[in-house]
């Protein structure tokens, strides 16, 4: 049993090392590795603070990840498609921790690719798969789109838009966001085939995530594993508490414009994502500051 718990710790610390770290990958188990600091053993306060400080993490970077809408409530038509290229600026509050393995960045660029295809009835079907610069974590969202009421002369576009993301290629770290978009605009003529269609709309989030089980010694070797206890090797291990999507909701407010002339496409978007705050057992309660992106697209409309 002692052989056991000692590999058991060893391959949680060894599975979630990458054998290049870029910039901006993420080193989750530091949030208790800080907060344990000289403590021979992680006090229940201590990890308490850890895990509201993932908690907080976890609102922020899924801001990031579903920072950018990039199209009004319109949809391409039962025979229409578009795809287009999508770059997101997305500021990062400094009162909220991520742990980079690099110094913490400002602000983080999203490049993506996003596609949407049209169907009956008024439905619309989208797929988009994002990069975070500087690291080996990529996005993947699906999202499906009815509109409500679209193409009336006098009266707006109205879309209901239900979407989910997931992080990915991310160590010891599972983040999922869903969500539920409501959005209003309208398609005006410009002259011959081009058209402005501005448009804006409230987006639900919810977040969750997990992690694996985490080591808070660093400096923990073979060796220190090898007492007669067997549960030495699981001393300072442990996963954060949960962030359940249902106590995690993080709105956004979004607005933005789209320009379509012939089959060409481009569009800007400025968005707020409001964090909130919340109450951490053990720790007490965090107010977060909220995240602004700014996104753009370029594509094409058929």
């Amino acid at each position: 049993m002692r052989t056991f718990s000692r590999w058991l710790v060893l391959a949680t610390a060894l599975s979630g090392a990458a054998a290049h770290a870029d910039d901006n990958d993420l080193v989750i188990s530091r949030f208790g590795v800080e907060r344990r600091g000289s403590s021979s053993v992680i006090t229940s306060t201590e990890f308490a603070e850890a895990s509201a400080d993932f908690r907080a993490f976890a609102r922020t970077f899924g801001a990031v990840m579903t920072s950018a809408n990039l199209m009004p409530p319109r949809t391409t038509g039962h025979s229409g498609f578009a795809f287009n290229a999508e770059l997101s600026v997305v500021s990062l509050p400094e009162d909220v921790v991520l742990p980079t393995e690099a110094e913490q960045p400002g602000s983080v660029l999203v490049p993506s690719l996003h596609v949407r295809k049209g169907l009956p009835f008024s439905l619309e079907l989208g797929g988009r798969v994002g990069w975070i610069e500087k690291s080996s974590m990529v996005t993947a969202t699906g999202e499906l789109k009815w509109a409500v009421n679209e193409g009336f002369t006098y009266l707006p576009d109205v879309g209901l838009r239900l979407h989910v993301t997931k992080l990915f290629g991310a160590h010891n770290l599972d983040l999922t966001t869903t969500g539920l978009d409501i959005g209003v605009g309208k398609q005006f003529p410009l002259g011959g085939m081009v058209t402005v269609t501005p448009y804006g709309g409230l987006d639900l989030n919810f977040v969750s995530a997990t992690t694996r089980t985490l080591d808070f010694d660093p400096s923990r070797t073979n060796a220190d594993t090898a007492g007669n206890d067997s549960r030495d090797a699981l001393t300072n291990t442990a996963p954060y508490s949960r962030v359940d999507a249902g106590d995690n909701l993080t709105p956004r407010f979004y607005a933005g414009a789209r320009f379509i002339g012939g089959v060409l496409q481009l569009g800007a978007e400025l968005s707020l994502t409001n964090l909130g705050g919340f109450d951490q057992e053990g720790a007490g309660s965090r107010d977060l500051p909220s995240v602004f992106a700014f996104n753009t697209t370029l594509g094409l409309d058929f």
